[in-house]
């Protein structure tokens, strides 16, 4: 690991916000430098969000613009009105995330469900499909049967009126 004093560590911290930029400057993985932090126990700068977002919020109440507290708090206009916004709706957001999360468990569930019927309904269409297909080819062969037996019939009685014929041309 690297040799970063914990004043180091609280300097960066501050000017570069992420382990990840921390561990760009010094050639380690932002792994290392939450290693770091927490050897020296070091908070990170997202547990502090929670307290500058509730700065936020007091100054936009006061009469502050957005566009001045995101520059005051150097963050973009949209994060600063996501942050505002989100204390304006407060627990209503955590409950619909829940609700979603429920039924798309339901949907998956639903899913499997689907997919089995599926299944199960090729493996019926697949079973028909060989009994009928069983079937079709008794029927031809029943019918292949059955067919050279007329034409021997017709065959036969078609040389019974070509003998007939024959006989009545004789005795003429």
């Amino acid at each position: 690991m690297a040799r970063i004093t914990k004043a180091q560590l609280i300097k960066l911290q501050k000017k570069l916000k992420t382990d990840a930029k921390i561990g760009e400057q010094f050639g380690i993985t932002r792994q290392a430098v939450h290693q770091l932090r927490k050897k020296y126990a070091i908070e990170s700068v997202i547990a502090k969000n929670a307290e500058r977002n509730e700065k936020i919020i007091k100054a936009y109440k006061a009469g502050a613009s957005g566009i001045a507290l995101a520059k005051k708090f150097k963050l973009s206009i949209s994060q600063t009105y996501r942050i505002i916004n989100e204390s304006k709706k407060g627990k209503k957001k955590v409950v619909k995330k829940k609700v979603v999360k429920k039924k798309a468990v339901k949907k998956k569930v639903v899913k499997k469900k689907v997919v089995k019927k599926a299944v199960k309904k090729k493996t019926v269409k697949k079973a028909a499909k060989k009994t009928a297909k069983k079937v079709v080819k008794k029927k031809v062969v029943k019918k292949a049967k059955k067919a050279p037996a007329k034409k021997v019939v017709k065959k036969k009685a078609a040389k019974k009126v070509v003998k007939k014929k024959a006989a009545k041309k004789k005795k003429k």
